[in-house]
């Protein structure tokens, strides 16, 4: 589990796949499967290169998400993935409310965007903020202590409120979600969880997501592209044979 923001986190549940599976469906079309580790990654890049990406949706990974509503909102555009969120009809929010670690100024050349500076009053408000989620949290629970219906008292919540979801995703989904969100204009928030989704895709994908940075990443977020600068003496063709013999072994 990785943590994010101040109570947020993101957990992979399941991973269906790798570079191996991509491997097998690119080659499906002539009968064939692996032809050795290092012929193999050469087929990963020139998918990458040549944008032939629909072998990389044989790989799919389940996440379980904590985030506040408004990155939720945003996630949640990226349709060709599936999501399963917690209701607040069936279940009581926990108290927890997003409180940024300061108040960020509205960038004056993007009237979408922040910039990464404090406004002059950030820590007065954040106390006032804090005052607010209070008088929230005590009159959701006047409402439900009158016997007010949950789904009814959850329209006080703000969108700093925290939520729940799974999200399946396949990886050629997931490389389109990281272009889009680890990107210097996406929202702060948003690209933090996308960041630890990248560390995530590394770890079990590395091969292609060595080669997506180079070839098929198309945001600029200098965390991405360390994570890619930390993979320039990994043996490639060792990390692939290790997938390809738990891959062998499964199959016996």
């Amino acid at each position: 589990m990785e943590k994010v923001l101040d109570n947020g986190f993101i957990r992979l549940v399941d991973f269906m796949g790798g570079d191996f599976s991509v491997v097998q469906s690119a080659r499906v079309s002539f009968g064939q499967e692996s032809k050795g580790p290092k012929q193999d990654i050469k087929l990963i890049e020139y998918l990458l290169k040549n944008r032939h990406e629909t072998p990389f949706e044989h790989s799919v990974f389940k996440f379980h998400i904590k985030c506040p509503i408004f990155v939720a909102r945003q996630w949640f555009r990226h349709r060709i993935g599936s999501f399963n969120e917690i209701s607040l009809r069936y279940v009581e929010y926990k108290d927890e409310f997003y409180i940024p670690e300061f108040f960020r100024k509205q960038a004056k050349d993007n009237k979408q965007a922040s910039i990464e500076e404090a406004v002059e009053n950030s820590e007065n408000l954040k106390n006032e903020i804090l005052e607010l989620y209070e008088i929230i949290k005590k009159f959701y629970n006047k409402l439900l202590s009158e016997g007010v219906a949950r789904e009814l008292a959850r329209i006080i919540l703000p969108l700093s409120t925290y939520t729940q979801f799974y999200w399946t995703v396949n990886a050629r989904s997931l490389m389109n979600f990281l272009s889009l969100r680890a990107d210097i204009n996406a929202q702060y928030e948003i690209r933090m969880y996308a960041r630890k989704i990248a560390k995530i895709f590394r770890e079990k994908m590395p091969i292609t997501f060595k080669f997506f940075i180079d070839y098929a990443y198309f945001g600029k977020d200098e965390e991405i592209f360390k994570l890619r600068d930390e993979m320039e003496n990994w043996d490639l063709e060792s990390l692939y044979k290790e997938q390809l013999d738990v891959w062998n072994r499964r199959s016996l």
